[in-house]
């Protein structure tokens, strides 16, 4: 198995497992995509505001209590607001998935030839998955 196919396999089970749990984004914090793992978690959860303010009585929720609130049993909540959620989740799921298949950004800083993740030239090993490095600095003879 390659190394951008076993990301993938990993950022999607992470993604999956995130999702199994009601958290988004997981994936996403695999892969180091810090900004894109925060929209999706904001993303849903305020998609999971809206849909609750939408369309579950709020007679049935004490929403004084925030305690009461995060033990509502999510097999009483309507179809119209757990669908939706569950389809949010599978997208996030398929989002890191594409971008573990996409490979390592693009960008000016050098990359770990291993694990993809931007390197610090002062130092020679990469801190993400601490493979000894060998190159070339400017200046230096060998």
């Amino acid at each position: 198995m390659t190394g951008t196919r076993r990301r993938a396999l990993i950022a999607t089970l992470v993604a999956v497992l995130g999702a199994s749990l009601g958290v988004a984004g997981a994936g996403h914090l695999y892969l180091r995509r810090w900004r894109r793992a925060a929209a999706w978690f904001s993303f849903v959860v305020g998609a999971a505001l809206v849909l609750l303010w939408a369309f579950v009585d709020p007679s049935t929720l004490n929403l004084a209590d925030p305690a009461a609130v995060a033990s509502v049993d999510p097999a009483t909540l309507p179809v119209a607001v757990t669908a939706p959620l569950f389809g949010l989740l599978l997208v996030s799921a398929v989002d890191a998935y594409r971008l573990a298949v996409a490979g390592p950004r693009m960008t000016d800083e050098p990359q770990c030839p291993n694990c993809g993740g931007e390197l610090d030239p002062a130092i020679d090993f990469c801190p993400w998955c601490t493979i000894e490095l060998e190159w070339e600095r400017p200046g230096e003879q060998q």
